[in-house]
């Protein structure tokens, strides 16, 4: 499944995985977590559609556990891509997953979420520079709640790094043919 978002979005979401409710509706982040993302995103001042979110893992694995190194290698591809055309300034990791991902590929240790939560970092993925920005998975937030308002004020303090970017722009215009704003 692909990410979806505005396309000239300064910040980009990544997570882990599809889960059940993404798998049935083909769009990432739109269960529990999905809608405590959102939830958070709008506390900042800021509408889902303005940002890109999207997962290391496009496909759901079975049973919903954590991605393979095997199928994060077969995906990253994919996020390679989605960080080329969408050039955030911020990609905010959700999780372990996504965290260990992102600094693997810049070369980087990664020492687990608690390390690294709300302490950004920049790194050069696939020869593009980011700000990265550590925090938990909100599914995380919702399993344990005394993580709920570290999540929230990580997502209104990344979402804070930079300024709306001009007119919004889906990947539906992109395969359009329209050119970036």
């Amino acid at each position: 499944m692909p990410g979806e978002g505005n396309l000239n979005a300064e910040v980009m979401f990544v997570g882990e995985a599809p889960g059940a409710n993404e798998d049935d509706q083909g769009r990432p982040f739109v269960g529990a977590a999905g809608q405590l993302l959102t939830q958070a995103i709008n506390s900042a001042g800021v509408q889902r559609q303005e940002v890109y979110i999207t997962n290391v893992v496009k496909c759901r694995p079975p049973g919903n556990r954590t991605p393979t190194d095997e199928e994060i290698d077969a995906c990253v591809g994919y996020l390679f891509e989605e960080l080329a055309m969408v050039r955030p300034k911020v990609v905010v990791a959700l999780g372990n997953t996504a965290g260990s991902t992102l600094f693997k590929l810049a070369g980087r240790q990664w020492r687990g979420i608690s390390a690294h939560r709300g302490k950004p970092v920049r790194l050069i993925v696939n020869g593009q520079e980011v700000l990265v920005y550590p925090t938990y998975h909100p599914a995380a937030a919702i399993y344990k709640p005394d993580l709920r308002d570290m999540f929230m004020s990580d997502v209104r303090e990344a979402l804070g790094l930079v300024r709306p970017r001009g007119r919004s722009r889906t990947l539906l215009d992109f395969m359009k043919g329209e050119s970036k704003a």
